[in-house]
């Protein structure tokens, strides 16, 4: 039987997600709710790491715990340059980004929000 990613609960991912992001001190942490607004996903999360190597890291630790919570394959893009990585979780989709590289592309004013005022994202914008 194939593997069904919308199984698991979109609050279950998320707060699993957020977890591994908080472990792994993930800079300026968004999530913001796709209810209703897109069929992409539930969720959209958006973090930063301090460099290349954090960002890599962090993408490693969340696919392990998406994996361990039984998601089975997760769709990764970006993690061999590890500038933006995003983790397609089925009901969740997290971006992960080099301050810089998150500040140039500014995801979060696409969905009507600002970026963080604080951290190092912030400062860059």
């Amino acid at each position: 039987m194939p593997f069904n990613k919308r199984a698991i609960g979109a609050e279950t991912v998320l707060k699993a997600v957020e977890r591994s992001l908080e472990d792994d001190k993930a800079v300026d942490v968004v999530t913001i709710d796709l209810n209703g607004k897109s069929t992409i996903a539930d969720y959209m999360v958006i973090a930063s790491g301090r460099s290349h190597r954090q960002v890599s890291a962090m993408s490693d630790h969340l696919i392990s715990a998406l994996k361990d919570l039984g998601l089975g394959r997760v769709g990764v893009e970006g993690q061999a340059q590890s500038d933006w990585v995003l983790v397609d979780a089925g009901d969740v989709i997290v971006h992960l980004f080099r301050p810089e590289i998150r500040s140039f592309y500014n995801l979060e004013k696409m969905w009507g929000m600002d970026m963080p005022d604080h951290g190092m994202a912030g400062a860059l914008a």
